[in-house]
């Protein structure tokens, strides 16, 4: 019993002893086979040694067992010794074609730069040893299939280095097959080789820049370049296969609308791809096919914008208003979609951006056709814009008022390649041009108004208050005037030397530093527009010149300083009504509402109420307090 007690401990023992040794012992890793790969095209086989003793670069030695030697081994390349190659491989390393390439000290990959049929064979990682004991796995073989190269490619039309207008629709095909026994898959990528660019860490030095566009990968799934992504997103680039003939897959790209940045040579890159045994994807034969040189000839270059009557338009008022827009140099090729504004600037003393006010928007016909007015909608009903030609573009007001004085510009918004362009797309290029200025002959108008207020009674609270605005305008034609009535704080009386307290002299013109407020007003249409919240006002005409406005049931807030302001209104032969842009200001009307009767008689009932409530409360407070005084002396007595 007890000697099989000591056998089995003295094996354990072996056992782990054994266990701790191969734990540092010597190991060579090479991957899992077999490795399919194609001729004409790179191998590259990596091989890593691991618990080694010695120093850490170790060298590596490669053998391969080729299929038809019988077994027999050959040297193919060492990395101590230079002779070792056999003669089969002796040129090869020499040239640099067969070759070791060491990643790290424990780490090497064997590299075929061009696969031949013989290559085909077992190969085996050598190390030798650098241990004090040998013990491990000093080598490692894998299996190397070379199968034959069947990767086609080809195209149907090149690109000839012509310029292509910026905007036009770019289409590439590219052809492309495998036909192999082993289940690999084809990737196409797109791609363009640009000029030289500016780099941007070298002080101005020129790079050229490989960009792939966009590629269907080895799992079908469609990827766009990095820098593609975005128009990629907006569907301006699309890649989609067909079925060709005798099995080729033919792919076709698309730009929508080609950009100067597109500028390049352009070139379709087919690979072949097999899943390894250890499942991880190697590319094993690629091919690339330069398909030709585009040139994109920017729009800027061709594009130009003109309105007409050129310079200088001085018209009657009521008179129509024709300019025309022209664009120019638009590629027939291409189909853009247009914006076209026409913008004014109020000012016919300057041309110059910056002075004469802010540029407004008079009209806009967006490029599906939809014209829109800007701030005067007015204008909707009086003018019209059209597309009279291809590229050409009017804007007409049928009866121009002073207001339209001012210099006009076409603005032109180009969506080169976009017929209908979303409204978060940027345009292409935008243009303007020249400014034509247009000036309005106006009749002579001259315009006056006074207020008054009618002699009467005294005005009390609750009494109505009437102001008479007085206001002629002189002109021909016909002619209305516009009224608008303000009030003013009465100010602060400042007594002149002689002057006594009680006068009620109003100054001439309303005081500048207090902003007046807007009563209520009569258009010069008749309609009439009350802004005052308060007491109950209204406003009429009582002649051809004469404007009334009367304050119901006035309260102490209606007092104030009363000025009208006329506007003159003129009828264009149309029968439009415009604004002359001549307006007045009357005199200031001082309104001072008095204390009625009845609340000058309730002042002595108010004063009589109160000096006896306060008689009768002393009287009660001394009776009261000689009683408690009585009343404490005698409780003392008991």
């Amino acid at each position: 019993m007890r000697t099989m007690m000591a056998s089995v401990q003295t094996a354990l023992f072996l056992f782990v002893h054994w266990v701790l040794q191969c734990a540092v012992c010597r190991d060579v890793t090479l991957p899992a086979g077999p490795l399919y790969r194609v001729a004409g095209f790179p191998l590259s086989l990596p091989c890593t040694v691991s618990g080694y003793e010695g120093p850490r670069t170790q060298e590596f030695e490669w053998f391969l067992y080729r299929d038809n030697a019988g077994g027999r081994q050959m040297g193919v390349v060492s990395t101590r010794d230079k002779g070792f190659p056999y003669a089969p491989f002796q040129a090869r390393v020499k040239n640099g074609e067969v070759r070791i390439e060491r990643d790290s000290g424990d780490k090497v990959r064997l590299v075929i730069q061009r696969l031949r049929a013989e290559d085909q064979g077992k190969y085996e990682c050598y190390t030798p040893s650098t241990d004090s004991t040998y013990q491990g796995n000093y080598s490692g073989t894998v299996t190397v299939k070379v199968i034959p190269d069947t990767l086609q490619i080809s195209y149907s039309r090149s690109l000839t280095g012509q310029p292509v207008p910026e905007g036009a629709e770019l289409m590439l095909t590219c052809s492309a097959s495998i036909q192999s026994e082993q289940l690999t898959h084809l990737s196409i990528t797109f791609g363009k080789r640009g000029g030289a660019e500016s780099s941007g860490g070298g002080a101005g030095g020129g790079v050229s820049t490989v960009r792939e566009i966009i590629s269907i990968d080895k799992m079908l799934g469609i990827v766009p370049g990095r820098s593609y992504r975005k128009r990629y997103d907006d569907g301006e680039i699309t890649l989609e296969k067909r079925n060709g003939e005798g099995g080729q897959g033919v792919y076709v790209m698309k730009m929508r609308a080609v950009q100067p940045d597109d500028t390049g040579s352009y070139f379709c890159e087919a690979s072949q791809w097999i899943l390894d045994p250890d499942r991880s994807w190697q590319k094993i034969a690629q091919r690339t096919l330069d398909i030709g040189n585009l040139t994109v000839q920017q729009l800027a270059e061709s594009l130009s914008v003109t309105s007409s009557p050129r310079g200088e338009v001085t018209l009657q008022v009521g008179s129509p208003l024709v300019l025309i827009c022209e664009v120019l140099g638009l590629p027939s090729e291409v189909n853009s979609g247009l914006l076209v504004q026409w913008m004014k600037r109020g000012s016919v003393s300057s041309d110059v951006d910056g002075a004469g006010g802010v540029e407004v928007e008079v009209a806009r016909m967006s490029p599906d056709g939809v014209v829109s007015w800007g701030d005067d909608l007015s204008r909707a009903s009086g003018g019209s814009m059209e597309k009279v030609a291809e590229g050409r573009y009017s804007l007409k007001l049928f009866s121009a008022r002073p207001s339209d004085t001012g210099v006009y510009r076409c603005v032109v918004s180009v969506y080169a390649g976009r017929s209908n362009p979303g409204p978060s797309t940027p345009a292409t290029l935008t243009q303007r041009s020249e400014g034509v200025t247009v000036n309005l002959k106006t009749k002579d108008v001259l315009v006056s108004a006074v207020a008054q207020l009618p002699r009467g009674p005294l005005l009390k609270r609750g009494s109505t208050v009437t102001l008479i605005c007085n206001a002629t305008i002189t002109t021909t034609g016909r002619a209305q005037a516009q009224v608008q009535w303000l009030r003013w704080p009465i100010p602060e009386p400042v007594l002149k030397k002689g002057q006594s307290p009680g006068s009620d002299v109003a100054p001439p013109n309303p005081p500048v530093e207090e902003k007046p407020r807007l009563i209520a007003a009569l258009m010069y249409d008749g309609v009439a527009n009350i802004y005052a919240n308060g007491s109950e006002i209204s406003v009429d005409r009582l002649s051809a010149i004469s404007y009334r406005l009367r304050v119901h049931s006035a309260t102490m807030e209606d007092q104030g300083m009363y000025a009208c302001h006329a506007e003159a209104w003129g009828q264009d032969p149309h029968g439009g009504w415009y604004n002359t842009g001549v307006k007045t200001e009357s005199n200031a009307v001082t309104v001072y509402l008095y204390a009625r009767a009845a609340d000058l008689l309730l002042i002595p009932l108010v004063i009589g109420v109160s000096s006896a409530l306060f008689v009768g409360i002393v009287i009660i407070a001394a009776v009261t307090c000689c009683f408690m005084r009585r009343l404490a002396r005698q409780r003392a007595r008991k």
